[in-house]
């Protein structure tokens, strides 16, 4: 699948894979020698530990490069008065007779805990574009669907978010 990223995205990914190939692989290539060194491996705790660290570094790089490969680079081109990317979009939900607030941010940077909606989701398709008073159908599926009525739009202009772990 290719991921949709800002250019806040891969600059990101690319300081995340510089760190990861000049600090933490050094990191990792010495503990395992220094755990090698203790000598019998077959019951090395700290050999497995260090082997198993450095092979999670190597396979995090690999898919960083590999998202950064196959990206689809989008940017906000959403109205001043609009919901678009980066937004706190407050909003208020019919059925549930409350209020919540959303962030809407690209996939690799979404964590529904945190109430960041990725723009892939069907909230946030829902919400894109549309202005303060709009009344909205989030359609999750065939057959269900539910209303909200978007209360105020807060132009953040910030992905300070981390991106996700895989």
């Amino acid at each position: 699948m290719r991921e949709k990223l800002t250019q806040g995205d891969v600059e990101k990914i690319r300081q995340e894979i510089n760190h990861r190939i000049l600090e933490v692989r050094p990191e990792a290539l010495d503990a395992l020698k220094e755990a090698r060194a203790q000598g019998d491996l077959s019951e090395n705790f700290e050999y497995y530990a260090a082997k198993r660290f450095k092979n999670q570094n190597e396979s995090r790089i690999r898919y960083l490069e590999n998202m950064l490969k196959n990206a689809i680079i989008v940017s906000d081109t959403s109205a001043r008065d609009e919901v678009g990317m980066n937004d706190l979009v407050k909003v208020y939900i019919e059925e549930d007779d409350e209020e919540e607030t959303y962030k809407i941010v690209t996939s690799i940077r979404s964590d529904t805990m945190e109430n960041r909606i990725s723009t892939d989701s069907p909230l946030g398709k829902a919400l894109l574009h549309h202005k303060v008073g709009d009344r909205v159908e989030v359609k999750v599926n065939p057959d269900y669907s539910y209303f909200l009525e978007i209360r105020s739009i807060e132009k953040t202009g910030s992905e300070e978010e981390s991106i996700r772990n895989f």
